[in-house]
């Protein structure tokens, strides 16, 4: 694939993932907890680790080709949790349990910290206008 072509699939996959999100988002809105996150980020774990399964078993099939526009694009768009849980798992088939723990283990306060800190600069940035 030329790659104009794949930065192309990968954009528009992006969009439709992201307004998939907004769509599951408003459908799924709740004052208590972030219900709509949670499928999201369910549902993108589970497509991308069926993408990414079938496309290694397939290596020059349909699945395959379009790997730039359902794996970086939609599911990315979708939501950014499932590679994450795609890494993780691969860790953890590769053998190395530990590795793909400490991974877990680390990006949960590296995720919260940048959050607060972005909040954190953000409300600075904005006090100083």
């Amino acid at each position: 694939m030329i790659a104009w072509r794949a930065y192309a699939a990968v954009g528009l996959g992006s969009a439709l993932g992201a307004t998939l999100r907004y769509l599951a988002a408003l459908a799924l809105a709740g004052p208590a907890f972030p219900w709509a996150t949670l499928a999201v980020n369910g549902l993108g774990s589970w497509l991308i680790a069926g993408f990414a399964a079938y496309a290694a078993h397939r290596g020059h099939g349909r699945v395959a080709r379009w790997e730039p526009f359902l794996m970086g694009g939609f599911c990315g768009g979708f939501t950014t949790f499932s590679l994450f849980g795609l890494e993780t798992l691969q860790l953890w088939q590769a053998g190395r349990p530990w590795l793909a723990l400490g991974y877990m283990l680390v990006s949960m306060p590296l995720w919260l910290t940048g959050a607060w800190l972005g909040q954190w600069l953000g409300r600075r940035a904005a006090a100083r206008r």
